[in-house]
Order: C-alpha cells, then structure tokens, then sequence
C-alpha cells in the first residue's frame, strides 16, 4: 500500500510536477501551481494528495480544492476551475488509494459531493455529469496546413480579420486580456473572474501562460489568456470588445494563437471544454474541431442528487438577464464574489 501525503514543501512540488510532466496522461491542470493559485487568488483551502513508494519517488498525485459557499454549498474538486483533474497513477491500486483518501476527506469535511475531472471514463459505477465536451487537435508544423485545415467558411473570416489589418502581440501583463475578457463574460450574463486570479496565474506559471492581444489601429480588441504544457496549447480565457465581430477578431485570434504555438513546436491545440447546444460549441465545431465527451464522476456525500450549477440551470435564467444589463465595471466588481465559488 503507498504512504499518501498532503503537498508541502518546495523539494515536494518539484517531485510532483515532474511525475505530471512524465506521466503519459498528465495534463497542465495536475500541475503542483494550482494549489498556490486556489489559495491566494480565491482563498480556497487544498488538499494536493500524493502517493510516495518505498524509495521516495512520487507515484501518483490528486489535486483536490475545497470550495465552500453559503450560494452553492461545498464541494471537494479536482480541479476547480479546470478542465482536467482527478486521480494520475502509475497503476490503479495507486490511483485508488488516492480516491480512497479524497474520499475519506470528502466525509470529513462534510462536503455536498467529491468531483474527480477526468477526460475519459474512470470510475464507471460512479454518477457522472454529462455537461461538458473537450475539443482537441494535432496541428501540424506548416502554417500553410493548418490554415487549409479550417473549414472554409471559418477560414475566410481568418482572412477578413488579415484583411482588416489585425495585428498580434503578446503582453506581458494580464491587464488588457482581462478587460477584454470581463466585457464579454458580462455580456453573456456570466460572472466574471478577478484580475488578482489572472495576475496569480501568470505569477505562478510564468512563461507557461501567455497573453496575446489583438490590436486594431493600436487599439486592443480581443485578447487570450493560454496555458502551455508539454507539446499543447490551450487557449483558456478569451473575450472580445464591441468592435471584434465585425472585425472577425475572435477568428482572428485564435488563428495566431495557433499560428505562434506551431512556430514554437507545439502539435496540440486544446480548445478546452464546452456546453453541448451552445455557442462556443458550435464555434469550435465551425473550426474543424470535433467534441469528446469529457467525464465528471461524483461521490455524493451530504447531497442527495447530482449538482447542477451550470448557467443553463433554467433556475438561473433570471439571474443572467439581469447580469447582461450591468454596467462592465459595476460586473467585474461584483462577479469575483460570486464566480469564486463557481469551479
């Protein structure tokens, strides 16, 4: 049975991060950095699990948060606010050992569910959510290729937003990005992230997570927020000001986005997860891109069914209405209150 500990120090977290970059099925979101940035960005309590061998070596690890709110309840998560998570193990008996403690946590804390966020089915006795797809891609070295790669209604809005004489850059600062960002999450009615979540995770990430801004005349009118990890890309905040559709900024940027990642070696674009019927969905489906199901297993603890905080919840289609009519400042504000319980 492997001896599992609760991450700690710096020497651990080397450890640690080196098993996800090794690990044939580690993904950015494993990453030790995340339990820095649950707990300064969002005041968030962590439980990063590992599974040692004999000899010291890591073996296996489990990021978990701890997300607690008086709006949406508690929840033991791997990983809040990411599109992957649960268990990473050299063998099953390792990754259940693991479980097997999240789950004990889980009890403990007397939370309304543990979540585990795999990209593939894990557990297949456990309840599973059904929400969200992944959209994944191989891109190749030659821009000529993966330009012709797009369908050919969505290349030609790449081509109008050359055309309109777009141009990008990368930022070293989160700032315009989350401008840019926080005015389209308002005007989907969502809620927006905090600018000290941004600042955090380009603190923690470094040159792993980069910001590329759409310029128009030299004024910014789209800008992404992406993670690098090993060979992929994956283009994670991203929004548009009010002159980026008839620009075709959005198509635009995520053009150079993919374009700037080929450059550099990478051979995976991650356009992340999606809503089934919505229009990011379709969007990334436009590029060529097709859905795979993602699998969200959940334990329910105090909870008697599965949750459903998704925005679709017709519960919350009020809420969303009124959301859409705030001014942009008076919504980035109040949204870092309410989407930090949101993971």
């Amino acid at each position: 049975m492997p001896k599992i500990h609760t991450l700690c120090t710096t020497d651990e977290a080397a450890r640690w991060d080196a098993f996800v970059q090794a690990h044939p099925h580690g993904t950015f979101f494993h990453l030790s950095g995340w339990k820095k940035v649950l707990e300064q960005a969002f005041g968030h309590r962590t439980h990063f699990l590992f599974a040692e061998a004999e000899d010291g070596s890591v073996i296996g690890v489990l990021p978990l948060g701890h997300l607690k709110s008086r709006l949406f309840g508690a929840q033991l998560v791997s990983t809040p606010f990411c599109v992957y998570g649960g268990s990473l193990a050299d063998s099953p008996e390792i990754a259940e050992a693991l479980d097997a403690e999240a789950r004990r946590l889980a009890a403990v804390l007397r939370v309304d569910y543990l979540e585990l966020r795999y990209r593939e089915p894990c557990h297949r006795d456990w309840p599973a959510k059904d929400l969200y797809v992944t959209f994944r891609k191989q891109i190749d070295p030659d821009e000529e290729t993966n330009l012709s790669a797009i369908p050919r209604k969505q290349r030609a809005m790449v081509r109008k937003g050359i055309a309109a004489g777009l141009v990008s850059r990368i930022d070293e600062e989160v700032d315009r990005v989350h401008r840019l960002y926080a005015e389209s999450v308002r005007n989907l009615g969502t809620p927006v992230f905090s600018h000290r979540y941004f600042r955090t995770l380009k603190e923690v990430f470094a040159e792993a997570c980069e910001c590329l801004v759409v310029e128009h005349d030299g004024r910014p009118v789209a800008g992404v927020l992406s993670f690098y990890f090993r060979d992929e890309v994956l283009p994670y905040y991203g929004g548009g000001g009010q002159a980026a559709r008839a620009l075709k900024a959005n198509d635009f940027m995520y053009w150079e986005l993919m374009r700037r990642a080929a450059e550099r070696g990478v051979r995976v674009f991650d356009f992340g997860r999606s809503k089934r019927d919505t229009g990011s969905y379709d969007f990334k489906r436009n590029w060529g891109f097709e859905p795979v199901q993602l699998s969200y297993e959940v334990q329910l603890c105090q909870a008697s069914t599965l949750p459903d905080l998704s925005p679709m919840n017709p519960k919350y289609r009020l809420l969303i209405g009124l959301w859409k009519r705030l001014p942009v400042p008076v919504s980035r504000l109040l949204g870092p209150f309410i989407s930090r319980s949101l993971g």
